[in-house]
C-alpha cells in the first residue's frame, strides 16, 4: 500500500487534487471512492493502471500519476487506445541501472513511429524528449545490429552568437553545437566506449555541412535542431538516405535562429512531405514536456503571447 499511495501519501494527495469532488478513503489495504459515477470509474481505472506498473517493479512517481490521469481523461473522450501502463512500462534502453522509456502517450507514438517508418520527423517544443528518445532508439538499433553506425548531425546556426568570434579551430568552434548530442550519448553508453566507437566511425557526430555529397547506408541518422536548416539543406539531407538506413529529424518550429527573412526547411518540409508514404510526422506539445513541470507552463505562456501578437 505504501508503494501505491507514495511516501507520506504523496501520490494519494496528487490523486485527491485531480479528483476534488470524489471522496477517497483508505482503510488498511482497501481504497474506496464515492462521488460522481464517471469520476469514481476513472479513479478505479487509475489505481488499476498504477498496480500494473508497480507489478513490473517500476516505481510510480507524482509526475507519472499526473500523466496517467491526463491519459485516462483523454481516453475517456475516445481519443486514445493505449493505456497508461502500456506507455509507462515500454522500455527502450537500459544502461547502468537506468532505463529510458517514454513518459507520455505522444512520446510512445513517436517511438513506435520510429520503429514503423523510414523517415520520422519529431516536431515539438523544448523538453519533449524529441532528440533524447531518437538517440535512445539509435543506440538500441546499433546494439541490436539493425544498423552498423549512428550519425548525429546539427546545423551550426547560433542562437544569437556567431561562430567566427569563437576561439579555436573549426572543430573546436563546432563542438559547442554538438555538445547536447555528446551529453545524451554519455547517458546511454559506457562513457569509456564512446571515444573508441567514434574513432572506429561507428558513431559520427558532425555538422550538417559535412553530409553533402554522401550516401548513408546501414545507418541510423539523426538531424537535430532541424528548424535551423534552409529548404536547400533539408532537401540535401533527406536525399542522403541510403539502403537499410533510418532517418529521424527533430526540431521546434517556434525556435528558428536563422537570419531574418530566411525560410526554415523544417516548416516547409511539412507541406511537401505530409502525404508521402513511409514518412511520418510526430507532433509533440507542451503536455509532453518531461523537464521541470514549469517548462510546460513557460512554453504555453509563450504560445499565448505569440497568438496575441499575431506571430
Amino acid at each position: 500500500m505504501v508503494t501505491v499511495l507514495g511516501s507520506g501519501d504523496a501520490l494519494l494527495r496528487v490523486i485527491e487534487q485531480a479528483f476534488p469532488a470524489t471522496d477517497i478513503h483508505v482503510r488498511g489495504n482497501e481504497i474506496t471512492a464515492s462521488g460522481d459515477a464517471a469520476e469514481v470509474a476513472l479513479v478505479q481505472r487509475l489505481f488499476e493502471e498504477m498496480m500494473l506498473v508497480l507489478r513490473t517493479g517500476q516505481p510510480m512517481t507524482e509526475d507519472a500519476v499526473e500523466r496517467s490521469i491526463a491519459m485516462l481523461r483523454s481516453a475517456g473522450n475516445g481519443a486514445d487506445s493505449e493505456t497508461p501502463a502500456e506507455v509507462l512500462t515500454q522500455n527502450i534502453l537500459s544502461n547502468r541501472g537506468r532505463t529510458i522509456r517514454p513518459k507520455t502517450l505522444n512520446q510512445k507514438r513517436y517511438v513506435d513511429a520510429i520503429d514503423q517508418h523510414t523517415v520520422v520527423f519529431g516536431i515539438g517544443p523544448a523538453g519533449t524528449g524529441k532528440t533524447y528518445l531518437a538517440m535512445a532508439k539509435a543506440v538500441q538499433a546499433l546494439q541490436a545490429k539493425q544498423v552498423n553506425r549512428i550519425i548525429l548531425t546539427r546545423p551550426a546556426v547560433e542562437a544569437g552568437e556567431r561562430l567566427g568570434f569563437l576561439p579555436g579551430t573549426l572543430y573546436e568552434k563546432i563542438d559547442p553545437y554538438l555538445r547536447p548530442l555528446y551529453d545524451a550519448l554519455h547517458d546511454m553508453l559506457d562513457p569509456d566506449s564512446i571515444p573508441r566507437l567514434m574513432a572506429a566511425g561507428t558513431i559520427e557526430v558532425a555538422p550538417l555541412a559535412y553530409m553533402r555529397g554522401r550516401t548513408l547506408n546501414d545507418a541510423f541518422i539523426i538531424l537535430d535542431e532541424a528548424q535551423n536548416t534552409s529548404p536547400e539543406q533539408m532537401k540535401m539531407f533527406l536525399t542522403r538516405l541510403g539502403f537499410e538506413s533510418k532517418i529521424v529529424i527533430t526540431g521546434d518550429v517556434t525556435q528558428v535562429d536563422l537570419p531574418n527573412g530566411s525560410k526554415s526547411g523544417l516548416r516547409q518540409v511539412q507541406e511537401i512531405l505530409e502525404d508521402v508514404d513511409d514518412v511520418h510526422f510526430a507532433r509533440l506539445t507542451s503536455t509532453d514536456v518531461v523537464r521541470h513541470r514549469l517548462v510546460g507552463r513557460i512554453v504555453d505562456a509563450y504560445e499565448r503571447y505569440d497568438d496575441r501578437n499575431g506571430k
